[in-house]
């Protein structure tokens, strides 16, 4: 039986090229081709190639300026994505923005990170967090990350906070991730969790907040069983 070297398997373009893809979708702003190359340490003429064919795709496309920026052809890839928790997680989260006059987010799992799969912010505030899909940070801290490790059993040494969330269905924290951004997260299971983001200090009613997160939590979880 012949077995590869696991290095030599590897695509070295196809790596560079999904390396690109993650930075334009991960950044606020358009990228120009020269603060790509700079972010990958990849010559000016390689990350041309490489966004050439990916705005081939649609997964990129390209501003007034040239600068480029996530394109339509991410959207249909990521629909299949989690696509029966997402169907019973959007509802929730949009009856939870509009009542909190927040952004409401789903965040799941990948590895040690919690990434924010879907975000929908309240409609009618003039003033809230704009906390968009594919956010990533460390699962030890934020709330979503707190929350999806309290969705899973008990780890010896890890954080107070995880085990209060198991014993009350939340928790909350306040500049983990984002300065001067405050969320409360609730699990609903050890894969996902949903949260809201708002300002610290804001809102005096934490626990308020938290119970009603945890309840849009068992309203996912009750939308995800068979009927």
């Amino acid at each position: 039986m012949r077995i590869e070297n696991d290095n030599i398997a590897r695509s070295q373009t196809l790596d560079r090229g999904l390396r690109l893809l993650e930075v334009v979708a991960g950044s606020d702003y358009p990228q120009s081709t020269d603060a790509l190359a700079a972010a990958l340490g990849l010559h000016r003429s390689v990350v041309y190639r490489l966004v050439r064919t990916l705005e081939d795709r649609r997964l990129v496309e390209r501003d007034a300026a040239g600068h480029f920026l996530p394109g339509v052809g991410l959207a249909a890839l990521a629909r299949s994505v989690r696509s029966p928790l997402r169907t019973a997680a959007l509802p929730v989260l949009g009856l939870l923005a509009d009542e909190l006059r927040m952004t409401a987010f789903l965040a799941v799992r990948d590895g040690d990170e919690a990434v924010t799969i879907e975000s929908v912010e309240p409609r009618g505030s003039d003033v809230h967090i704009v906390y968009r899909p594919g956010n990533r940070h460390d699962v030890g801290r934020g709330a979503p990350g707190l929350a999806l490790l309290a969705g899973a059993a008990t780890v010896v040494g890890e954080r107070a906070e995880i085990a209060q969330c198991r014993d009350q269905g939340w928790v909350a924290t306040a500049a983990e991730v984002l300065p001067g951004m405050s969320s409360v997260a609730s699990p609903i299971d050890a894969m996902s969790a949903i949260a809201v983001v708002f300002p610290a200090g804001q809102r005096s009613d934490i626990d308020l907040l938290g119970r009603r997160v945890a309840a849009g939590a068992q309203q996912i979880r009750r939308r995800m069983l068979p009927s």
